[in-house]
């Protein structure tokens, strides 16, 4: 067997057995020296509101929770009360977490996954073949998720697509021309979804 052969099945492996630990979607854990590690997901994540996330604290009775971020962006857990998590990466909240409850445990280890990610959803409606709200673990692209939606049915309109943008109070409305991009043209349309964003196909 070739060098080239067993490095190939090695990889495999790793693979699959990455994809059957069946861990949380996002998590951060404390301990262990990270400081040369590269970015994980837990770092680059923004929670949102609506995300459940499991908090708990090794070694403490009761600290062990599914917390759902509130609408105005805080949870609320055991002795480290409020703490404001939408915006904050999965990391960020774990020491934030960790900080609140160094008042009243000492040297406390705490872990903080996202179970749910029901706050960083986006929605594709209209002439497409599966409509629906589809959580994003990652950055999502208008083409991206017309492909999570089962792509365009037969009577789309492809050249009036629209992107409903919720901000500040104030609904905006961004075209978008299937059409171009899918032939390499004025590709700056094919903008990074953002949470809550409507994709409507006509």
């Amino acid at each position: 067997m070739s060098a080239h052969t067993r490095i190939l099945g090695y990889a495999l492996t790793i693979l699959i057995l990455a994809l059957g630990s069946g861990r949380p979607v996002l998590a951060a854990e404390g301990g262990g020296d990270t400081t040369k590690a590269p970015p994980k997901a837990a770092d680059l994540y923004p929670i949102q509101p609506g995300d459940i996330l499991k908090v708990s604290v090794w070694k403490e009775e009761g600290m062990d929770q599914d917390v759902i971020v509130r609408p105005d962006g805080y949870i609320t857990f055991p002795l480290a009360g409020e703490i404001k998590a939408a915006g904050s990466s999965v990391e960020a909240l774990r020491k934030a977490i960790t900080e609140h409850l160094k008042k009243y445990i000492p040297d406390p280890v705490v872990t903080v996954s996202v179970n749910r990610l029901a706050g960083n959803t986006v929605y594709v409606i209209g002439q497409v073949n599966r409509p629906g709200e589809f959580p994003m673990a990652r950055n999502v692209d208008v083409m991206q998720a017309l492909s999570m939606a089962g792509g365009t049915s037969a009577y789309a309109a492809l050249n009036d697509i629209k992107i409903l943008r919720r901000e500040n109070g104030k609904l905006r409305a961004l075209s978008f021309k299937y059409g171009e991009v899918e032939k390499g043209k004025r590709l700056e349309q094919n903008i990074i979804l953002k949470a809550g964003d409507v994709v409507v196909v006509p």
